[in-house]
């Protein structure tokens, strides 16, 4: 099955990688080309700068979370349609989970789907240093198919061919273009990396002057080539079977909480969930005939006092959940239902209030990587003892609900040994909150059984109805 496909990897963080992904995939857009967006690893911000310019929602492929036929078959499926897939890396090329090789790193990645890689490089302040530190690259994993090379941060053309004279002599790899300085395209960041899309003001000015850019100094034909390249694919995508009906789990999505892997929300509409969308921010009460919540990441913090003036918003949610409503919020999701959120400057902002503690941002990150979750008793997306693969990344701390049992250990793992291990997930009636981000993938038991706490709520809720 021919996939045209791309991987953009980079020597390191901050080399430029979602910048030129996003002006490549715009310039890709503007041809006409359907484009599959997808990111290596557990981020959720730059996905929605690759949805945005698309208009295809971006995909996350993470080898760590994920075994290799998941990932494969997760892009797979969604890159059937599309005329090319584009795939952001993450970190440098080969960068992943701790020293271990071939997890969760791109490189891993772009060996389990057989795509070429374009690497990118700084080129500031290099000559002959650029076809070394490029031959280390295409030398370190021979598996890994270096075909192109970017060169991004150049002072202009003169700079960018003598580099490309020197590369291609002397690694044999092709440079396929190169990018300016240009402060009119950074993407503004904070405390947790990129300022999300749904935040940057004049988006479609800066994707529009991105997209211009890489149109004039990288060849576009020459990429497109190259995708067309990757070999056949041979495995046959798989959709899970329908297991429950009719059941309406609501999605917390707006300004405030976007961070939501977008499989996790395939997964519960395959299993039968419709999903419906509504806004903590603007809307006046959640919606009605629900059977769950979903509650996703974000960013509440900086949204404080327009969450906490949304009384109505507030009582509704805080209503349905006491009646047992099934609901599990993640990391943004867990802080607004804490009764409050201190923010670095010392404002206290009111939230829910389903769980009898409070959220503090700090100053530094508090937790941050892959972890593995051991839930330890039944809770809304687990009727027994279950374990899954997540990731945290997050500077607020909560502290302990008196009132309510956590129900996760966490395990940070080194080399196969336990560094550390804390408790998290607090329980209170059909409710979770929790800090770890879960890919549902990692362990589909997951969504199946908070699908099926849905059904249970919908039938309890009418059997009450009736009595």
């Amino acid at each position: 099955m021919g996939l045209p496909r791309l991987v953009l990897a980079g020597t390191q963080s901050g080399v430029g990688k979602t910048t030129i992904s996003t002006g490549i995939m715009a310039a890709l857009k503007k041809r006409g080309c359907n484009v599959g967006p997808f990111k290596v690893g557990p981020d959720y911000i730059d996905p929605a700068f690759h949805s945005f310019v698309t208009k295809n929602k971006s995909r996350n492929l993470d080898s760590w979370m994920l075994n290799e036929e998941t990932v494969l078959n997760l892009f797979m499926k969604n890159a059937l349609d599309k005329d090319i897939s584009i795939v952001e890396g993450v970190m440098g090329l080969y960068d992943g989970y701790g020293t271990q090789r071939d997890a969760g790193s791109t490189a891993h990645v772009s060996k389990i789907i057989e795509a070429p890689v374009i690497l990118i490089i700084n080129g500031k302040g290099m000559s002959l240093s650029a076809a070394a530190q490029v031959l280390g690259y295409k030398q370190y994993d021979h598996d890994v198919d270096i075909k192109g090379i970017i060169i991004n941060n150049i002072s202009g053309e003169a700079h960018y061919e003598l580099l490309k004279e020197i590369i291609e002599r002397d690694t044999k790899i092709k440079c396929v273009g190169y990018l300016k300085p240009n402060p009119n395209i950074q993407l503004e960041s904070r405390h947790l990396g990129l300022i999300p899309s749904v935040e940057v003001k004049d988006l479609e000015t800066k994707i529009e002057e991105i997209g211009d850019m890489v149109e004039k100094t990288i060849d576009i034909d020459a990429l497109v080539a190259i995708g067309n390249e990757a070999k056949d694919l041979n495995l046959r995508p798989t959709i899970q079977e329908r297991i429950v009906e009719n059941i309406n789990i609501g999605v917390a999505y707006d300004e405030s909480f976007n961070f939501y892997y977008e499989d996790n929300l395939d997964l519960l509409k395959e299993l039968g969930a419709n999903l419906i969308f509504f806004s903590p921010l603007y809307d006046q009460e959640i919606p009605k005939n629900l059977h769950g919540l979903y509650i996703g990441g974000g960013f509440p913090e900086v949204f404080g006092k327009e969450l906490e003036e949304n009384l109505s918003m507030k009582k509704s949610m805080k209503e349905v959940i006491e009646k047992g409503m099934p609901t599990y919020a993640e990391c943004g999701g867990l802080m607004y239902l804490t009764k409050g959120i201190t923010t670095l400057e010392g404002k206290k902002y009111e939230m829910v209030g389903v769980f009898g503690t409070e959220a503090t941002m700090t100053k530094r990150l508090q937790r941050f990587g892959y972890v593995h979750v051991n839930i330890e008793a039944p809770c809304v997306i687990a009727k027994e003892n279950n374990s899954v693969k997540a990731h945290e990344f997050h500077r607020s701390m909560v502290e302990d609900d008196k009132e309510n049992d956590c129900m996760y250990t966490v395990d940070k793992i080194k080399n196969g040994e336990k560094i550390k291990t804390w408790k998290c997930g607090f329980k209170k009636k059909n409710a979770l909150g929790a800090y770890a981000h879960i890919h549902f993938y990692s362990n589909m038991n997951v969504a199946k059984d908070f699908v099926k706490n849905c059904l249970l709520y919908k039938d309890r809720s009418r059997e009450d109805n009736e009595k």
